[in-house]
């Protein structure tokens, strides 16, 4: 069956893209009977049968595997967001839904329509060739499987397909809402800035205590909790300094390493080139051949107008009017047949005719560089260091078990392991999470999560020994835990007294800006106001986004028309709108507008016919699935 498609299976790659729409998160056969037979926990439900947490698992590593292939080094942490892991469960419902509505409405697309698609697409035609097989198998898909898989794609895109079709919103229509989106208002605008009422403002001493009463402001100031630790590392590249070398293994490990130490040979080779390719008649490359014969002929009688010989008859295009010359190059970089005459030269000789895919060369070997072994004393400090670095490595190894042993049986203090192993006992505070600055094992994830563990925190013990870096082990042991405060206010005068000179400065730049915009609404003058600008969602210009919505929130219908906005960041903006203008004809022509209201419109239609499918079927997220997706968001 479907011979057709097993002999032109270059249609995958097209096809791929359609399985994988964002819309659909496809499980497979076997996906969709565990649908209907139930399993574990429930997380959502279609029509009284379960989606299972374990479905909801394969199909968040599908997707997730899909988005590695797609951004190789996008942050893991990103695959396994609240957001990625809610998405994928929305579309897993979403493909229940549909994969209900086609087994009850018999929307069956038989082998005939299937093979009747795959011949006819005309989107399909440049991908049916032979590489298709490879791509399904780094899919893990067959061909049978595969066409199953589009078959139900299919299938689906049929309930929602005619839905998306059926919106016809007019270019009239079009036009109107992307009048209403892009339009210009031209206006002029007054800033108030906190920064100008700043230096006029100081705070008593009550001022700053009814202040920082405030929960809210005091709590802008709290202190994290924080733990003070001492900790001790054992550190493979520290390990180092106590290692000695001797001059014999160092003079031994050159001896019987030559090899690194020697530079890659390169070659330098002129040639002529009579070309013979695979489509040529044996009579033309016996011509060919006898050419290339004639030529080497002349080109020993003369070694000297090589490159001559090589300018009047070579048909290589690249090296020709260079006389024939290939510039240095090494091992691999040629053809075999042509690198090994190549390096079977001396300087100055020239090879016999060497037939290559190319055709028959003639070559010249011009000049040879590289291939020699560097001193010993020039490598002897690298060489001390590498063997230094693999005797540490070596003691590190055979130190680190003992290391973790020592600091669990002897939990109570770090000492008898920074004796033991000769390490220093370095003290710091630490947080829950690390400082900007942090390097080292105080960088550590691992470490700061095992310090403010509770029984780290309540017994004073030692850690168990973390890895926290390449050959790189630590302990630490709370020695104080400080628990998050509100400091008090003396502690932290100079910085609420800034908190409030920024607030107190910010209301009287808003207190001053609202005082302009009544002048102006009762007819006052136009002093302040600034050149007119005109501006839209598309060019908003100079004004922040928030001054921008209030503009074309505004009405307009009687102008000049006023606008009051407190931006946000402590400034005060007063606006007079002077002229209300059409679109911009250069942002977008009338077809591509329709195109894309046309767009929308057809994604609100499915999308309303969608919710009427989901409440008609009784599917639904269970809440307590999407609240154990909120609670894995990191927290910072």
């Amino acid at each position: 069956m479907f011979d057709f498609v097993r002999k032109h299976t270059r249609l995958l790659q097209f096809l791929l893209l359609i399985v994988i729409l964002p819309s659909f998160v496809l499980v497979g056969v076997e996906g969709y009977s565990r649908f209907m037979e139930g399993g574990n926990t429930a997380v959502a439900s279609v029509d009284g049968h379960k989606i299972t947490q374990s479905e909801w698992d394969a199909a968040l590593r599908q997707q997730v595997e899909r988005m590695r292939q797609q951004a190789p080094t996008m942050d893991p942490k990103v695959f396994d967001s609240p957001e990625v892991r809610k998405d994928v469960l929305e579309n897993l419902l979403r493909e229940r839904v549909l994969a209900a509505v086609v087994a009850d409405e018999h929307r069956n697309i038989t082998d005939a329509q299937l093979e009747e698609i795959v011949r006819t697409d005309p989107q399909l035609a440049p991908l049916r060739g032979p590489e298709a097989k490879q791509i399904l198998a780094q899919q893990g898909l067959t061909v049978d499987g595969f066409l199953q898989r589009l078959r139900q794609e299919l299938q689906m895109n049929g309930v929602l397909g005619p839905i998306a079709q059926s919106a016809l919103p007019t270019q009239a229509s079009a036009g109107l809402a992307f009048d209403a989106l892009l339009q210009q208002r031209e206006l002029r605008f007054q800033s108030f800035a906190a920064k100008d009422f700043a230096a006029t403002l100081t705070p008593k001493d009550a001022d700053l205590e009814a202040y920082y009463k405030d929960p809210k402001v005091s709590s802008k100031f709290q202190l994290p909790e924080s733990a003070e630790i001492e900790y001790v590392v054992l550190d493979a590249a520290a390990l180092q300094g106590g290692v000695t070398v001797s001059a014999d293994e160092v003079q031994k490990f050159y001896e019987q390493n030559k090899a690194r130490f020697t530079s890659d040979e390169e070659r330098r080779a002129s040639h002529i080139l009579i070309k013979a390719g695979a489509d040529m008649s044996a009579a033309d490359k016996a011509k060919a051949k006898a050419k290339a014969e004639a030529l080497l002929a002349e080109a020993r009688k003369n070694p000297a107008g090589f490159a001559e010989l090589a300018k009047k008859n070579s048909e290589d295009p690249g090296s020709a009017a260079n006389g024939g010359d290939l510039d240095f190059f090494g091992k691999g970089a040629m053809v075999k047949p042509f690198e090994d005459a190549v390096y079977a030269l001396k300087k100055g000789e020239i090879s016999n005719v060497i037939q290559s895919d190319f055709g028959y060369h003639v070559i010249m070997l011009t000049d040879l560089r590289g291939g020699q072994v560097r001193p010993f004393e020039t490598v002897k400090a690298e060489i001390e260091s590498e063997l230094r670095k693999q005797l540490a490595q070596k003691r590190y190894t055979e130190m680190a078990e003992d290391f973790g042993n020592t600091v669990y049986e002897q939990s109570d203090s770090l000492k008898p392991a920074a004796d033991k192993f000769k390490l220093t006992i370095q003290k710091a505070t630490v947080r829950r999470k690390a400082a900007p600055d942090a390097t080292g094992p105080l960088a550590s994830a691992k470490l700061l999560e095992a310090v403010f563990d509770a029984d780290s925190l309540k017994n004073k013990r030692n850690t168990s020994a973390i890895e926290a870096g390449g050959n790189q082990l630590v302990s630490a042991r709370v020695v104080a835990y400080n628990a998050a405060r509100v400091p008090a206010l003396s502690e932290v005068k100079a910085a609420v007294a800034a908190a409030w000179v920024q607030d107190q400065s910010a209301l009287a730049a808003k207190k001053a800006g609202e005082a302009r915009l009544a002048e102006l609404q009762k007819g006052g003058d136009a002093k302040g106001l600034g050149e007119p600008v005109t501006v839209s969602r598309a060019k908003p210009g100079v004004l922040p986004q928030k001054a921008l919505d209030q503009v074309l929130r505004t009405d307009a219908s009687k102008l000049p028309a006023y606008a009051g906005v407190d931006v946000g960041d402590g400034s005060y903006l007063v606006v007079k709108i002077e002229k209300v203008l059409p679109r911009d004809p250069a942002l977008i022509d009338p077809k591509r507008a329709a195109d894309q209201y046309a767009r929308a419109w057809s994604a609100a239609e499915m999308a309303g016919y969608y919710n009427v499918l989901k409440s008609s079927y009784k599917a639904a997220i269970k809440p307590s699935a999407l609240a154990a997706t909120a609670a894995s968001a990191p927290t910072n």
